[in-house]
């Protein structure tokens, strides 16, 4: 089947299109004659049907954006080059840049060939340097998009990402195969290859099984994904189209919100196409490796998703709390709720009672600590590329433990800001922060020092009546706490994971 140059097409033109894959089966397809009359109807009924009626094989064309990835863009690339099904064509989109991203960049511009079992496929790398711009990453993104006006696909590649050798082949068989699908996320995880020294081991060990716990809930909720991150995403171009005529824009991505791909996502849903996540397809996500860099990556985020879903806070985002790509985003939340009042409570509760000889230690205070180290153990059983690393990290339980305090900070630090209404550059403090710039990664720490010390103070203020008085019913509350997050703990232990691995 021959491959058709591609040309601007609308979001209503009808195309069957094909994978360039051996692994896809035979469609069950009418004639062609029966395929025409379709198309009339179609026409008659107000739609276009531009396309021809033959099946075609499917175009792909993919966008990297780069900010200062001098590092890794060489491995991106060469990840997306050695790809058992390769893109038609690459544009690596470099902004507001002042490292050696172009030069490294520039050595893999022009033509590529490579023939997988007999097939060959054929790629073009482009290199545009965009110099200054403030619309940073979104505007790449928005640049790229242009550029690939006329392909039926838009491949999205984070400049510190690497592909499994058969993502791009698995996203395209699985797009292909259910049309609804307007953008498909790869499963991706933390590349642990290159980085050694033990903060930098435990902070990859903690965000390796944080993905982890994300992409399974997604996997296991009918692989419905709540975000198609920047990181690996392919992009349906009639779903893009339909985004940007709904919502009256000029690209499908927006510039005021802090989360680009979880607005989009939403959109996508909105203009009633399905967001997933793919059951195989593997991309490998560059890590955050110090305390102030994860701050700020992990602030961003948080607040954009809080963004998302409170009404009328931000420019013209008028919040929607209802929508289902949101349903694992209140959950995270009111999770970490749980999360911050069971521990912190926990301490004070401790302290209180130790000060007044009042504690009694009761085995049954084991059981939560024991059945999250259960939980994160079985997930770290389920990850594709497990480690050593990544099993230690869950049976020792202090190492899961210390990053769940650290995940806390991020979250009060997001929701703080977004109450107080701040008006911060979350992407330039995610880039300082990256750079080693800025302290804001010590306020949780001063925050909670703050809280236990003006507790301290005022617990010994009070009578032993009083103190008596609050112990007895600190403590109960508590017990409900706990055992809440136990249920919750228990049911995703037990729940059957049906094959899928993170």
């Amino acid at each position: 089947m021959s491959e058709s140059s591609p040309g601007l097409r609308r979001a209503t033109d009808r195309q069957i299109l094909l994978p360039r894959s051996a692994k896809a089966g035979p469609l069950a397809l009418p004639p062609v004659p029966a395929l025409a009359e379709l198309e009339a109807v179609e026409t008659t009924a107000g739609e276009f049907a531009a396309a021809a009626a033959t099946p075609r094989h499917a175009t792909i064309s993919c966008i990297i954006p780069c900010y200062n990835e001098q590092e890794t863009i060489g491995d991106v690339l060469r990840s997306i080059l050695a790809q058992t099904r390769l893109p038609n064509i690459i544009h690596v989109i470099i902004n507001n840049t002042d490292d050696d991203t172009p030069e490294i960049a520039r050595g893999f511009e022009g033509r590529h060939t490579r023939t997988v079992k007999g097939e060959e496929f054929v790629t073009t790398v482009h290199v545009h340097d965009m110099g200054v711009n403030p619309d940073k990453k979104v505007g790449a993104l928005n640049y790229g998009y242009f550029l690939s006006r006329g392909y039926d696909y838009i491949l999205g590649v984070d400049g510190d990402t690497t592909l499994a050798r058969d993502c791009v082949e698995r996203l395209e068989l699985e797009m292909t195969d259910d049309p609804r699908i307007g953008g498909l996320s790869a499963i991706y995880s933390i590349d642990k290859s290159r980085y050694k020294g033990l903060m930098a081991r435990f902070l990859i060990a903690g965000q390796r099984a944080q993905f982890g716990a994300f992409n399974m809930d997604n996997l296991l909720r009918g692989r419905n994904m709540a975000v198609l991150g920047g990181q690996c995403s392919l992009f349906s171009m009639r779903a893009l189209e339909q985004v940007m005529v709904r919502h009256h824009q000029q690209a499908p991505w927006v510039r005021d919100s802090e989360v680009e791909d979880s607005k989009l996502s939403l959109q996508i849903k909105d203009a009633g196409y399905s967001t997933k996540i793919s059951a195989s397809a593997r991309a490998y996500v560059g890590p955050m490796t110090n305390l102030r860099a994860l701050h700020g990556q992990q602030v961003k985020w948080n607040f954009g998703a809080i963004d998302l879903f409170w009404p009328g806070q931000r420019g013209d985002n008028k919040g929607q709390p209802l929508h289902p790509n949101l349903r694992l985003r209140w959950y995270e939340n009111i999770a970490m709720v749980f999360n911050i009042g069971s521990r912190l409570g926990f301490i004070l509760l401790l302290v209180a009672s130790l000060s007044i000889d009042a504690f009694v230690f009761n085995p049954i205070w084991l059981i939560p600590p024991a059945v999250a180290a259960l939980l994160n153990l079985r997930l770290a059983l389920a990850m594709k590329d497990k480690s050593a690393s990544d099993l230690l990290y869950a049976a020792l339980a202090f190492p899961a433990e210390l990053y769940m305090w650290i995940r806390m900070g991020h979250f009060v630090s997001a929701w703080t800001q977004f109450l107080a209404q701040t008006d911060k550059d979350n992407w330039a403090a995610q880039a300082n922060a990256e750079k080693g710039k800025g302290s804001a990664y010590v306020m949780p720490l001063v925050v909670l020092l703050a809280i236990i010390g003006a507790s301290i103070y005022a617990w010994s203020q009070q009578s032993i009546s009083v103190q008596s008085a609050i112990l007895s019913l600190g403590w109960p509350i508590l017990y409900i706490f706990t055992i809440a997050q136990t249920v919750f703990m228990l049911k995703k232990l037990f729940r059957r994971h049906r094959g899928f691995a993170v």
